[in-house]
């Protein structure tokens, strides 16, 4: 396991080390002492995601309030999106700042998102199957969004809006500055 820094504080890409032979491949997707040792977290993941989508199809950006906030280490199984993530920690150095990196299912390459950041993902290949840990139970009370096409973040999701796929909450999510109050 290589950590490579991001431009975003407490943000960082994850390289494992991948083994590969006529049978295969075999990697560690995660050793938690590792990881502690690389970046100072020391925070058990509690829950496990996975979603399946299509091209087109943009998740987020979505994060958890308060008590509930998660940190989530990402990746994606099959297929490529590029994923994006919001630094929404009002006392950050970084805050507003977004940094967008494609995760493949052949590079491996994972991201360790921390709590306070909003968090969401476009899919660039016909599909996609995407996994995520987080460090703390979904609340959908404590849950929150910003709009994907929020001008203050001028985020470029590599896809046409009008080919974009959005929930309904989705799209009526609000502006950075509109709840900056409740961060």
């Amino acid at each position: 396991m290589r950590i490579e820094d991001t431009p975003l504080k407490d943000c960082y890409i994850i390289h494992d080390t991948v083994f590969e032979d006529s049978r295969g491949y075999f990697f560690e997707s995660f050793n938690q002492q590792k990881f502690a040792s690389l970046t100072g977290i020391d925070r058990p993941f509690v829950q496990d995601n996975q979603s399946a989508s299509v091209r087109g199809v943009l998740r987020g950006l979505h994060f958890q309030r308060g008590e509930h906030a998660q940190a989530k280490m990402v990746r994606v199984l099959q297929g490529s999106v590029l994923d994006v993530a919001v630094d929404i920690r009002k006392d950050s150095p970084t805050f507003g700042k977004h940094f967008t990196l494609e995760l493949t299912d052949k590079s491996r390459t994972q991201l360790y998102i921390p709590r306070g950041f909003a968090h969401g993902f476009v899919v660039l290949s016909e599909t996609a199957v995407f996994f995520y840990k987080c460090d703390n139970l979904y609340n959908k009370q404590a849950e929150g969004g910003l709009m994907y096409n929020d001008p203050s973040l001028n985020i470029d999701w590599q896809i046409k809006e009008a080919d974009l796929i959005l929930s309904d909450k989705d799209k009526v999510n609000p502006l950075l500055q509109d709840i900056i109050e409740t961060l």
